[in-house]
C-alpha cells in the first residue's frame, strides 16, 4: 500500500494533508505519483470531493525529491510554489510559512521543526535571521548537533528549477540546496509551531493514531464524540454493553457487539465486525475487518479485509497484511509481520513474520556488531536469517571468511550461519577457532566479507556477531545499515541446487599470519638484544598463534595462562586485573623486559613494565606512540577524538601528527589505511600496525614493541617517565532517547561563542585548551563525556559543569 493512502484515524494520510492545504487557500495541487500510482488516482481522482483541483505526475522511474517536483514543472512555473510530503501527518501553519517566504524574499524556504530522534532525517543549521547555513542528511549519534530538522515542506520560486536536471534523479537537500548554499542564494529555513509526524515505521504509524485520538493534532475527525475522547462516525452500531475507554475511533458502518472492550488508542476502520468478547487495546484495524469472539488484539495493526477468527491473540508490534485468515486460537507473537494473502492454521503460534520463514527487526548493530544473550536474544534461527541476510548484501559466488573463539555457543551458531551463507550462493572459508586478528587478515585476503563469532567481553551468556568488509574492518555504518535494510525486509536470496557454495577449511592458518606479520613488522635488533619477555595469552586463542610467532622472532618468552578453556571463554574486569598484578609479579621475579597480556581472542594487550608495574591502556598508548614517532619522525597517528591530548605533545615532540578520528572502529581502520599513517590506536588496549594491516591486531602490536624496545635500549617504565601525565576523567549520563537531539542542542548552544568539534559528537574547547567531549551512545539511552584539564580539579569541575548541562536538557 502506498503509505500517503495509510489512514489514519479512518481517513488517509494524503487526505488530512489535502485538507490543510485547502484551509491555507491552496486548492490547485499537483500530485507526482510512482508507487502504485493507480490506487492514489483511483481513490482521490480530480480532488472534486474536497473541493480541490487535483493533477498528476507520473515518475517512470525513481526521481528524487527535487527531481518529482521537476517533472511537475509545467503546472508550477507560473508563479511560487508550496511542495509537501504526502505521508507526513502535519497541522503546521502554511500561511506563515508562506507570509516568511515572501517577507525574506527568499529563492526556497525549509520549514523546519524539532524532533527527539533527528537520525532519521536532514539536520538544518540557520543563523538569527533564518537563513541556512548548513544541511546534513540523515546523521549519525554521532554527528547531531541539532534537533532542528527539515520537515520536507518547502516554499519555492519557479526559478529554482534552473537547478535540477531534468529526466535525473535529483535531491534537494542533498543536490539542489547544497549549491544555493555555495553561490549565496537566499535560502531560508523557518521553524515551524505545531504538530508534524513523518509516518515512516509502523511505530510511528501507531504515535500518529495516538495523537490524533488525544487532540494533539488539529485534524478533522468524521463523525460524533457521543463521550470524552470516544468518536463513533456514521451509520456504526456501538451495543450498549460494549465497553469503550477513549480516546478511541469507530468508524462508519461499524459494528461492535455486547461484551467487547475496546481501550485507549483502538482505532476501528469502515465496515469492521468486533464480535462478542473480544478485547482491543491501542490496536488500529483499516477497513473490512472480522474481529471474531474471544479475540485479544494488543498495540498490532490488522490490513483491510483480513479474518481474525475465535480466540486468536495478535501481540504488540505484530502487524497482519491485507486479506489474511488468522485462524482459531492462534497466536501472533509481538513484533511478528504476516504479509498479505497469508493463512494461518487454527491453533498456530507464530513467532516469525510469514514471508520467506524470516522475521524483522530494527537497529541490529550494537557497540560490538550484533550482540545479546545467547538462545535468548541470539539463537540459532537469528544467526540463520542475519547469515541469509548478510549473503544477499553479496554478489552470488562471493567468498565469505568465517571463524569464532573457543566457546561452544560460538561454535554452534557459527554453523548455522555457514549453511545459510551456503544456500545463499556464497562459498564459505572457514577458520574455526582463531584469534580475530587472524579473521581479519584472511578475510583481506580475496574474501568479499567476513563473521566472526565470540563471547561478549566481561559477559560470559551473551554473544557478538562482528561482521567485516572485504578489508577485514567492521563494516561501516553504511553497511551496516545495508545489512539492516535487507535483514528488515525479510527478503533473503536463496540459491539454485546448482549455485550451492563450498565450504573450505584453509590449513597452515596460523604459520600464514605469523610469516606474513614478521615480514612486515620491522624486527631488526631483536636477537642481539637478548629481551625476555613474559607472554599471558589469558587461556584464549592467542595462545594458538603465538608459538608460530615467538619461535621466529628471537626472544626469550615465558608463556602463561597458555590453553583453551571453554567454560571461560571471557574475563570480566576483576578477573582480567588480577590476571595483570600476576603478570606483572612474574615479569618483576624473572626481570624480563616487560610483560603482555592478550584478551581471549588476541584483538587487545595490556603491558606491565619491567618493574612489574600495569602500564593503563590510555598510558601505553602514549608510550607505543612516543616509541614509534621517535623511530620515524615523520607521518600521522591515528586516534579517536576521545584521547588525551597529550598525544599531540608527544606526536609534534617528534615531528609527526595526529588525525582525529570518530569513535567508530571502522572510521579508525579507515585513517590508519591512509597513506603516511604510522600508527593507531583506540586507547582501550586497541593498537593498529598499518605496515602489517588497517585492524586492531594484538599480536602485531607485541611484535612491534619488541623490535621498539629493542632498538632504543630504553625501557618501559624510562618511556613513561618522560611523557607528561594527563588528566582526563569520563562520565555516562542516563539520557532517554527521546531526548537525546535535544541534549546535542542544548550542548552547541551553552557553548556559545567556544571552538566547536564535529568529528564525533560535540567537543567544545575552552579558551585555556581545557576540553569536553560530549558523545551520544548510539546502542543505550545514555549520553558519554569526556573531559580534559591542566589537573584533576579543573578536569572535575569541568565535567561537573557539562554533565549538569546535558542532564537538564535530558530531564
Amino acid at each position: 500500500m502506498p503509505k500517503p493512502l495509510l489512514p489514519v484515524a479512518n481517513r488517509p494520510i494524503m487526505e488530512h494533508v489535502l485538507r490543510l492545504l485547502k484551509r491555507h487557500g491552496l486548492t490547485d495541487t499537483v500530485v507526482t505519483v510512482q508507487f502504485l500510482a493507480s490506487l492514489v488516482k483511483n481513490y482521490f481522482g480530480d480532488g472534486e470531493d474536497l473541493g480541490m483541483s487535483l493533477s498528476y505526475a507520473n515518475e517512470e522511474i525513481p526521481l528524487g525529491t527535487a527531481g518529482s517536483v521537476k517533472n511537475a514543472e509545467d503546472a508550477l512555473r507560473d508563479d511560487s510554489f508550496l511542495v509537501i510530503s504526502g505521508d507526513a501527518l502535519t497541522d503546521f501553519d502554511l500561511s506563515e510559512l508562506i507570509a516568511f517566504h515572501r517577507s525574506k524574499g527568499a529563492l526556497v524556504t525549509v520549514c523546519l521543526t524539532r524532533v527527539p530522534d533527528p537520525l532519521e532525517f536532514g539536520i538544518t543549521i540557520v543563523d538569527d535571521e533564518g537563513r541556512v547555513e548548513r544541511f546534513l542528511e540523515k546523521p549519525t549519534w554521532g554527528q547531531v548537533f541539532s534537533d532542528t530538522v527539515n520537515t520536507g515542506i518547502y516554499v519555492m520560486e519557479p526559478e529554482v528549477f534552473d537547478y535540477v536536471a531534468a529526466g535525473q534523479s535529483v535531491d534537494w537537500s542533498s543536490d539542489v540546496f547544497p549549491q544555493l548554499l555555495k553561490e549565496g542564494k537566499p535560502v531560508y529555513g523557518y521553524v515551524a509551531e505545531g504538530y508534524w509526524e513523518d509516518v515512516g515505521t509502523h511505530e510511528s504509524y501507531g504515535k500518529a493514531q495516538a495523537d490524533v485520538l488525544e487532540g494533539k493534532v488539529d485534524v478533522e475527525l468524521d463523525g460524533f464524540e457521543i463521550s470524552p475522547g470516544v468518536w463513533v462516525a456514521e451509520g456504526a452500531e456501538v451495543d450498549p454493553e460494549a465497553i469503550l475507554r477513549g480516546p478511541l475511533y469507530i468508524g462508519d458502518y461499524a459494528k461492535v457487539e455486547a461484551g467487547v472492550e475496546l481501550r485507549e488508542h483502538t482505532v476501528l476502520g469502515s465496515n469492521v465486525v468486533v464480535k462478542r468478547g473480544a478485547f482491543l487495546h491501542k490496536a488500529v484495524i483499516h477497513d473490512n475487518v472480522y474481529i471474531g469472539p474471544q479475540t485479544n488484539l494488543r498495540g498490532c495493526v490488522v490490513g483491510k479485509n483480513t479474518d481474525v477468527m475465535r480466540a486468536a491473540r495478535i501481540e504488540d508490534g505484530a502487524v497482519i497484511g491485507d486479506e489474511c485468515l488468522i485462524g482459531e486460537e492462534s497466536i501472533i507473537a509481538g513484533g511478528v509481520r504476516v504479509y498479505p494473502f497469508k493463512t494461518i492454521e487454527a491453533g498456530a503460534f507464530v513467532n516469525t513474520s510469514v514471508i520467506w520463514e524470516s522475521r524483522g527487526q530494527e537497529h541490529l548493530f550494537g557497540a560490538r556488531g550484533v550482540s545479546g544473550i545467547l538462545n535468548v536474544e541470539i539463537t540459532p534461527e537469528l544467526a540463520v536469517r542475519l547469515a541469509g541476510a548478510y549473503a544477499t548484501t553479496l554478489k552470488k559466488g562471493a567468498t565469505v571468511t568465517i571463524a569464532r573463539d573457543h566457546s561452544r555457543g560460538a561454535r554452534a551458531l557459527k554453523r548455522a550461519m555457514i549453511s545459510a551463507l551456503q544456500t545463499s550462493a556464497i562459498d564459505v572459508r572457514d577458520l574455526e577457532n582463531v584469534p580475530l586478528p587472524v579473521a581479519r587478515q584472511h578475510t583481506a585476503r580475496g574474501s568479499a566479507g567476513g563473521i566472526f563469532l565470540r563471547t561478549t567481553p566481561g559477559v560470559p551468556d551473551s554473544l557478538d556477531i562482528l561482521f567485516f568488509d572485504e578489508r577485514g574492518a567492521d563494516l561501516s555504518q553504511a553497511g551496516q545499515r545495508k545489512l539492516d535494510r535487507v535483514y528488515a525486509r525479510q527478503e533473503y536470496r536463496r540459491a539454485f541446487p546448482g549455485e550451492i557454495g563450498d565450504l573450505t577449511f584453509p590449513s597452515s592458518v596460523f604459520d600464514s599470519y605469523a610469516g606474513n606479520l614478521l615480514r612486515a613488522i620491522d624486527t631488526t635488533g631483536v636477537r642481539e638484544a637478548g629481551l625476555k619477555v613474559v607472554v599471558d595469552t589469558a587461556h584464549g586463542s592467542a595462545g594458538l598463534v603465538l608459538p608460530s610467532i615467538l619461535g621466529r622472532l628471537g626472544v626469550e618468552a615465558l608463556s602463561v595462562s597458555s590453553g583453551l578453556d571453554e567454560a571461560r571463554p571471557t574475563e570480566d574486569a576483576e578477573e582480567r586485573r588480577a590476571g595483570l598484578a600476576r603478570l606483572g609479579a612474574l615479569v618483576a621475579s624473572s626481570r624480563a623486559a616487560f610483560g603482555v597480556r592478550f584478551d581471549p581472542v588476541g584483538e587487545r594487550v595490556s603491558f606491565v613494565d619491567e618493574l612489574g608495574r600495569v602500564i593503563e591502556d590510555d598510558r601505553a598508548l602514549l608510550v607505543l606512540l612516543d616509541l614509534v614517532a621517535a623511530e620515524r619522525r615523520s607521518g600521522q597517528a591515528a586516534l579517536p577524538v576521545t584521547t588525551t591530548r597529550i598525544a599531540e605533545q608527544v606526536a609534534a615532540y617528534h615531528g609527526t601528527q595526529v588525525t582525529w578520528t570518530s569513535t567508530s572502529p571502522d572510521d579508525l581502520a579507515k585513517a590508519a589505511a591512509a597513506e603516511g599513517t604510522i600508527f593507531g590506536g583506540d586507547g582501550r588496549g586497541g593498537f593498529v600496525v598499518p605496515e602489517f594491516s588497517g585492524v586492531l591486531d594484538g599480536a602485531a602490536a607485541f611484535v612491534r614493541l619488541v623490535g621498539l624496545v629493542a632498538r632504543t635500549q630504553l625501557t618501559l617504565s624510562q618511556i613513561d617517565a618522560r611523557i607528561p601525565q594527563a588528566h582526563m576523567q569520563r562520565r555516562d549520563v542516563a539520557t532517554p532517547w527521546a531526548a537525546k537531539g535535544m541534549v546535542m542542542r542544548s550542548v552547541v548552544e551553552a557553548a556559545g561563542n567556544r571552538l566547536l568539534d564535529t568529528t564525533d559528537g560535540v567537543r567544545v574547547v575552552e579558551p585555556d585548551g581545557r576540553w569536553t567531549l560530549v558523545l551520544p551512545d548510539p546502542a543505550e539511552a545514555v549520553t558519554h563525556l569526556w573531559a580534559e584539564g591542566p589537573d584533576d580539579d579543573a578536569t572535575q569541575s569541568l565535567l561537573e559543569e557539562w554533565a549538569a548541562v546535558v542532564d537538564g536538557a535530558g530531564r
